[in-house]
């Protein structure tokens, strides 16, 4: 079994009725930084992306460098507050949890859920802390995902949002990647329909194969480029005779099965792609129109999975609603994963928007 850890908090929400209709006993893992005011108003909700966790800040957060006293999240302002997601592993119910019906995991058999699904169980996580309202959601990725949904579903509660390297709905260059990755984990033989973990197995060669595949659309060829080249591991090291770019990707998938579970990959790159907030909403702007707030959005010049014309296409649907919107563009080589990366340019630009929020 993978080595996966849980954050320090973890609250027991109850049974929650999931989109699809099915019905699941939900706890939700999270973390506080900050402390929150008496009349629950100073929370800033932090979403994370596809294999992220509750650990956004301290030992291995993944957005560290800009949550702190006097950081651009500054703590002395705010709570900032982030939780697991719904299906994930690390900490909040998802298929390796305990199913109480049978007293066995989940694995194979946990319910489809939705970016839907994922906001409301912090919602309800936020609502058992006594967060009254939010100064700002934000993430990036999927994380900006969850913070439209979040502008859709709770728009007063949301007093700003800043959604980074995301969009509207996935494009079928995205939802392309995600099925190359989903099939190679399907197709591992030790995946057992979903059952490895009954099985005593795990899908080793088709998570890290996944994770192979993903890694390519987070970065840039220039990126892959400048760092690799045609460069070959010399004699008498580890991967000796192969390219580094091939010994970097096996490493990055290997880490990841040490870290996550394959079906939760598979739950929530489905519920990613199936996700359009416009859908049943009479579209985007229509979903959209009852957050009033400001909003600033970040797209990535070098992004070859959420490309800038997607986050361009954000700006023009809160602009046509009449919000105050600000769009920042990072500079970088690095691709997609910039937004975990390029942190003096995050930083200047959610100062410079956290400075105007109330």
């Amino acid at each position: 079994m993978p080595n996966v850890s849980s954050p320090s908090l973890v609250e027991p929400l109850g049974a929650l009725r999931l989109e699809s209709g099915a019905t699941l006993e939900v706890e939700a893992a999270y973390e506080v930084y900050g402390r929150l005011s008496p009349a629950g108003d100073n929370a800033v909700l932090l979403c994370h992306a596809l294999t992220g966790s509750a650990r956004a800040a301290g030992d291995q957060g993944w957005w560290d460098p800009l949550i702190g006293p006097g950081a651009a999240f500054d703590t002395n302002r705010y709570a900032v507050i982030c939780s697991n997601i719904l299906g994930s592993c690390y900490g909040t119910t998802g298929p390796r949890s305990v199913d109480p019906a049978t007293g066995r995991s989940h694995a194979g058999r946990f319910p489809a859920v939705t970016v839907g699904d994922m906001v409301t169980v912090q919602h309800a996580l936020l609502e058992r802390l006594g967060v009254r309202s939010l100064a700002c959601v934000a993430g990036g990725s999927l994380g900006g995902l969850q913070v439209l949904e979040w502008a859709a579903r709770y728009p007063t509660m949301a007093r700003s949002i800043m959604p980074v390297a995301t969009n509207l709905a996935h494009a079928a260059w995205t939802i392309a990647f995600n099925e190359c990755a989903r099939q190679a984990i399907r197709n591992d033989p030790a995946f057992f329909e979903g059952d490895y973990i009954h099985r005593g197995a795990i899908p080793h060669r088709g998570l890290a194969l996944a994770r192979m595949v993903a890694m390519i659309s987070y970065r840039s060829a220039r990126s892959f480029g400048e760092r690799f080249g045609r460069q070959v591991t010399p004699p008498g090291e580890e991967d000796a005779g192969r390219f580094e770019v091939e010994s970097y990707l096996h490493y990055q998938g290997d880490k990841l099965v040490e870290r996550f579970d394959a079906n939760a990959y598979l739950r929530i790159t489905e519920a990613m792609d199936a996700y359009d907030v416009g859908g049943g909403r009479n579209g985007a702007q229509a979903a959209l129109a009852p957050f009033r707030g400001p909003a600033l959005v970040m797209g990535i010049d070098s992004d070859i999975l959420y490309p800038v014309w997607q986050q361009q296409e954000i700006v023009e649907v809160l602009k046509a609603n009449g919000n105050a919107v600000e769009y920042r563009e990072i500079h970088s080589e690095h691709g997609h994963d910039a937004f975990l990366m390029e942190w003096s340019q995050l930083d200047a630009a959610i100062r410079a928007f956290t400075a105007n929020l109330p």
